[in-house]
């Protein structure tokens, strides 16, 4: 191992890497490291149950769909490492996109279907409702919710009183399930598009065998945010609602809602 830019890389990354020119992303909510070389994408993450995870399912997708290739992984001193190809395109919450919302939404569409039609008979990961929520107890119990990241009326006046009553309420109103291939995390920064259509998938250590609903509910709101809403440069005259219409489908506001509220807890 050798220490690069004051990072120790394990050894067989840092062949791979030496003397390579990259860019820091920051871009997203995972906290990670991620060095961004011309064809590759280093990782760098505490070691955790959801990195793992996204090593076992990027071996698993490796010609399902486009996502990055697994090229070399390691931990070191707390810390995992995961290097793979990178994934050529625009993230969809680009400005060109954005300012194109009904391309925006076939595309977004187009790239659901791209996962749900992946043959889930034997993937490695399950994120049914049950591991789920027992995921987000463990996080509750451990006061690993981070109160700073959530929708304003979650929680206080007109919401839940706090992360565990809210945990108690998904617990007792449980959707039905319907279960495909799941991005898990189906936000606009982590689906790539071109000018055509779908390029790949990045961020993928939620990905498994989970209800369709759940990547509905995040990129719905990802639309919200991003076309008009927080993460917006400016006005814009968008309709999120659009989605729906792209991928034939009748929302179900009650179960779209569980969906926005679990993920409150991660």
């Amino acid at each position: 191992m050798k220490n690069t830019a004051d990072l120790w890389l394990p050894a067989e990354i840092d062949k791979k890497t030496a003397g390579l020119t990259y860019t820091e992303n920051g871009i997203g909510m995972s906290g990670a490291i991620v060095r961004m070389y011309e064809d590759m994408v280093l990782k760098i993450q505490p070691s955790a149950p959801w990195a793992e995870r996204e090593v076992t399912i990027l071996k698993w997708l490796c010609g399902k769909i486009p996502a990055p290739e697994v090229i070399a992984c390691g931990e070191l001193e707390g810390k995992t490492y995961l290097l793979m190809s990178r994934v050529k395109g625009r993230m969809a919450c680009d400005e060109f996109f954005l300012d194109r919302p009904e391309q925006l939404t076939a595309h977004l569409a187009e790239a659901m279907q791209l996962l749900w039609d992946v043959d889930i008979s034997d993937c490695p990961i399950q994120r049914d409702q049950e591991t789920e929520l027992a995921e987000a107890r463990f996080r509750v119990e451990r006061g690993l919710v981070d109160l700073n990241n959530v929708e304003p009326t979650t929680f206080g006046p007109g919401g839940f009183k706090d992360p565990e009553a809210l945990l108690h309420w998904l617990e007792c109103n449980q959707p039905s399930y319907d279960p495909v291939f799941s991005h898990g995390d189906f936000c606009l920064p982590n689906i790539f598009l071109t000018e055509t259509g779908v390029s790949g998938f990045i961020d993928l250590g939620d990905a498994g065998v989970g209800d369709r609903c759940r990547d509905i509910a995040l990129c719905h709101r990802s639309l919200r945010h991003n076309m008009y809403g927080k993460y917006a440069s400016k006005e814009r005259e968008a309709d999120a609602n659009r989605l729906f219409d792209a991928l034939g489908v009748k929302p179900d506001a009650e179960k779209l809602r569980w969906y926005l509220l679990l993920d409150e807890l991660f």
